[in-house]
């Protein structure tokens, strides 16, 4: 991770995509993600190419995309994240994914990815057939992959695009 001068945190960041865009429209997003409505990122070029591929099987689309992004993230955003899939993290996702929409008031959300291997025990928490503490038991044997969601217009702010990527 890299500092400019003023003690803000720079990373690169990427999204894929089954479409090309020119602008961000967070009224896109679906509802019911695992962070709540957003702009999804990941710092894993491999994991936003998973993620282009998955949309074009599913929907179709114009292709298979990856947007490459410069973020510069600093102390005036409210950020939350999550080091681990803990209990704290498996709750936000529960809220997210049975309330839809945005459940929270923060600008960017870090964390896991409750992705494949996760899912089925995600599903399994949120219908009440496991207890909090059956899903982290099942939870702590999966390498989680990352995302980095936007939530706000301030923080779209934040993002530079550096360039698209088609695979």
């Amino acid at each position: 991770m890299l500092y400019n001068a003023v003690n803000m945190k720079i990373i690169k960041l990427y999204h894929g995509t089954n479409c090309k865009f020119s602008r961000i429209d967070l009224s896109k997003s679906r509802k019911s993600r695992d962070f709540g409505t957003g702009f999804y990122t990941t710092t894993l070029f491999e994991q936003a190419k998973k993620w282009a591929e998955n949309l074009y099987i599913r929907y179709g689309g114009s292709g298979k995309f990856v947007k490459e992004y410069e973020a510069v993230l600093d102390y005036r955003l409210n950020i939350l994240t999550f080091d681990s899939m803990n209990r704290d993290w498996l709750e936000f996702i529960k809220e997210n994914r049975m309330n839809g929409g945005l459940s929270h008031t923060y600008d960017i959300v870090r964390g896991a990815v409750a992705n494949d291997n996760t899912m089925r025990t995600i599903a399994l928490y949120v219908s009440g057939v496991y207890t909090e503490e059956m899903a982290l038991e099942q939870l702590q044997f999966f390498k989680a992959n990352d995302q980095i969601s936007f939530h706000t217009q301030k923080a779209l702010n934040c993002l530079k695009f550096i360039r698209d990527i088609e695979i």
